[in-house]
């Protein structure tokens, strides 16, 4: 203890354990502070009782002895913050002839244990700039790795750890994996070893010991962990796949198994595995679920974000199955119920799975996915982003569209309250490019008589049950949505209210809705189908078409724009199997759609629709 501090122990000023604290902070010694970090000691003022000290944001700061005693740390000469700061280019010089030294050296410095951000901050910027330090630190990493000497953490923000002995970074994550409480935590171990599983299993018994383990550890997980249960199976699979004497035998656990033991889980078991798995169990869904394998598979892409959908289409088409996939999307399509990822996998991958899909159909099941994400307070924008990204899109949607659907495309972009007016014009402008005879929709201007809104031909029935959706919106939903608006603002703070963002969400759903029934009832045209000339199809005929090549008969109603019920045979005028009949005489032949392009029909018979009450019950 320096003699100099005997005068302000014996006067009461500092203790005897502050003065043993000062003795090593000498003129010339290194410390560290919790609040300004590293510094040196530049003086002693004893006179005034203090010291004081350079740090490095603060130079000459003056301390009060028992407050500096308490406060400061004494840092030897060989620390590597002394270092750095005194001998930088010898350190340089360090960090790249022996990286692993270096890092050796500043874990024990640090107690046996740094994280990487204690590393950096022990040589940046005496020694690297930021930009340098990651370079050199990523490449130190892997020698790390292969010394045995450290221990990596899988997390960026825990410690590395010094280990006085050895250890096969290999047989360290086996150990981690054999520790491990969790199954998380043994399937991201497993997965790190797998990496180089050659490195830590030579022999056939100790690949059979370690697939064992594994398999017992997804038993004891399964009921509660089914997907990280599903994943060590996976990995079970790879171990045994290494030698032809693994194979794993007919009663042993497999990923198939534990999904037939789960399928009301499977939407949740493919959200917590990696997309990097996802073929490796919708592989095991056959002989899963052999008698519904394709409904399961299916019910997925309601929910599957893209990568999951795409997986799922080459596993329909591995089994010759590509047709159940491709109606199974034209259903979504037509029901507008396909999610946005769907419909963007859909998009992006258009040229290569399923371009006979990419139609004015999928162009409005688009903008149903986005109203759909809008009202429900979904705030991704992948789907919005990719169309304004991807310069064709546009044009391989509606490019081929006939004028009335290129025109009803161009209505709903200009109600839909899913884009900002910017974005609204620009989707526009893409449109106007392949049907530049749609301008006056847009401009404002008279349309051409051959442009103008046709009438819309429809029952009574249908056209009651339309004004009455029309008056519950104006005069129920509308007013509680202002209700709902008034109250929601009375809540304050409108940037971080989101009673209030989704209230006024719903008041442009409510608008565009509104406005939509407008424009349709301003267009109908009611009938009851009375009198109608059986000559020929028209709207209000019941018609009987049998295949040509001769089979069972087929009789659809042609009735208005709103009357199609599909399970009773009743089409749409405006349908495609409408559009095909109309006009059409006893005895013709006319194509209609099918599953796979188009069928040959003839027309056997023409009767008038006498079925009002029913077309007034399933309309009300």
């Amino acid at each position: 203890m320096s003699e100099d501090l005997n005068p302000y122990i014996e006067a009461g000023k500092i203790t005897a354990a502050a003065a043993e604290s000062l003795s090593q902070l000498t003129p010339g010694a290194f410390c560290t502070h919790r609040s300004w970090g590293f510094g040196r000691i530049a003086a002693w003022e004893l006179i005034t009782g203090q010291v004081t000290i350079d740090f490095g944001t603060k130079k000459g700061h003056p301390m009060q002895l028992q407050y500096a005693a308490e406060t400061l740390t004494f840092i030897p000469a060989s620390h590597i913050l002394a270092r750095a700061a005194t001998e930088s280019e010898a350190v340089k010089a360090q960090a790249s002839s022996d990286p692993v030294g270096l890092i050796r050296s500043i874990l024990a410095d640090h107690g046996g244990k740094a994280t990487p951000d204690e590393i950096a901050a022990a040589l940046v910027p005496a020694v690297f700039d930021a930009a340098g330090f990651k370079k050199w630190f990523d490449a130190a990493k892997k020698k790390l790795k292969s010394d045995g000497h450290f221990q990596i953490p899988a997390k960026k923000g825990e410690p590395i750890i010094l280990q006085e002995t050895a250890q096969n970074p290999h047989e360290r994550l086996i150990e981690q994996f054999r520790t491990a409480r969790h199954p998380k935590e043994q399937v991201a171990a497993l997965d790190i070893a797998l990496k180089s599983l050659n490195d830590f299993a030579k022999e056939v018994e100790e690949l059979r010991s370690l697939a064992a383990e594994v398999e017992e550890a997804a038993k004891r997980g399964g009921r509660i962990h089914a997907a990280k249960a599903i994943e060590l199976l996976i990995i079970r699979d790879e171990i045994c796949g290494r030698h032809d004497a693994l194979k794993p035998g007919p009663d042993a656990a497999s990923v198939a198994g534990f999904l037939s033991e789960s399928p009301a889980k499977l939407t949740e078991i493919f959200a917590e595995i990696p997309a990097a798995k996802y073929s490796r169990v919708l592989e095991a869904f056959p002989a899963a679920f052999p008698e519904n394998w394709e409904e399961k598979a299916l019910r997925l892409t309601r929910t599957s974000e893209p990568r999951l959908s795409g997986e799922i289409f080459k596993l329909f088409v591995a089994q010759g199955k590509r047709e159940a996939f491709a109606d199974h999307v034209r259903r979504l399509i037509r029901e507008r119920s396909a999610s946005s990822d769907f419909v963007l996998w859909l998009c992006k991958e258009r040229t290569k799975t399923l371009p006979e899909v990419i139609d004015e159909e999928l162009f409005a099941a688009i903008l149903s996915a986005m109203e759909a994400d809008l009202h429900a307070d979904i705030k991704s924008k992948r789907l919005e982003e990719f169309l304004f990204e991807d310069r064709e899109l546009v044009a391989d949607l509606l490019g081929k569209a006939e004028r009335d659907s290129a025109r009803q495309a161009m209505r709903k972009i200009m109600l839909s309250p899913v884009f900002a007016d910017l974005n609204r014009r620009s989707l526009l402008a893409r449109v106007l490019k392949v049907h530049p005879e749609l301008e006056s929709l847009v401009t404002g201007d008279q349309e051409a008589p051959s442009e103008r809104s046709e009438s819309l031909v429809v029952s009574w029935a249908s056209l009651q049950r339309r004004k009455e959706e029309l008056e519950h919106i104006e005069k129920v939903l509308i007013p509680q949505n202002i209700r709902d608006i008034a109250t929601a603002r009375s809540y304050g703070d409108l940037r971080e209210n989101f009673e209030f963002k989704s209230a006024k969400e719903q008041q442009a759903v409510l608008n565009r809705q509104k406005g939509e029934l407008e424009l349709m009832l301003n267009n109908a045209r009611g009938t009851n189908f009375e009198n109608i000339d059986t000559s020929t199809v028209s709207i209000g005929t019941v018609v009987t078409v049998e295949p040509s090549e001769g089979g069972k008969p087929e009789i659809y109603s042609i009735l208005g724009a709103w009357d199609g019920v599909p399970e009773k045979g009743w089409v749409s005028y405006q349908a495609v199997i409408g559009r095909a009949l109309l006009g059409k005489t006893v005895g013709e032949i006319i194509d209609l759609p099918a599953d796979k392009g188009t069928r040959s029909m003839k027309i056997t018979g023409i009767a008038p629709f006498t079925d009002i009450s029913s077309l007034g019950a399933v309309n009300g």
